[in-house]
């Protein structure tokens, strides 16, 4: 598999978006999109009816974020192979329809109330988009994007040593 770089040069963005990296991404958003679509449509509906209406309501209002992050993150993928495949060009100044769409955040309020396998689903579809935020944000960035990793280890080396 060509491991090409589809954000261009890593050294001015930090970040390093392969075609496996891609097609990963790609499996792991459209298995979560399959496992939401079998909970939200079919085993999640007893959940959803056992629940009290307010819950009901979040219940639906969080399944529709969870589809919507997960087509952001599928739409942003196929862009990123295009790209790859010179379907679509690489901008220099890249268009907004290019760039990782809007979805709303969780209200961790109403995710407690909901059943564990809503709440797993929920999460699950948070971390994905909040991965491939990253990498968009990066991609786009003036300057290297520091890796979660390497700011954890940072602030363990302040607060254990303190800073000079």
């Amino acid at each position: 598999m060509d491991e090409t770089n589809l954000s261009g040069d890593s050294a001015d963005t930090g970040v390093a978006i392969t075609p496996r990296l891609v097609d990963a991404l790609y499996t792991e958003a459209m298995v979560l999109a399959d496992e939401a679509r079998t909970y939200f449509d079919a085993a999640g509906r007893a959940d959803r009816d056992a629940l009290p209406p307010q819950a009901r309501v979040g219940f639906a209002c969080e399944s529709l974020k969870v589809t919507t992050r997960i087509m952001h993150v599928v739409a942003w993928l196929l862009t990123q192979r295009a790209i790859d495949n010179g379907e679509l060009g690489r901008p220099d100044d890249p268009a907004i329809e290019r760039r990782l769409g809007n979805a709303n955040p969780t209200d961790e309020e109403i995710v407690a109330q909901l059943p564990e396998e809503a709440q797993r689903l929920i999460r699950q579809s948070a971390d994905l988009y909040d991965r491939v935020d990253r990498l968009d944000r990066g991609q786009h960035a003036s300057e290297p994007v520091e890796s979660p990793a390497r700011a954890l280890m940072g602030r363990l080396e302040r607060d254990l040593f303190g800073s000079a």
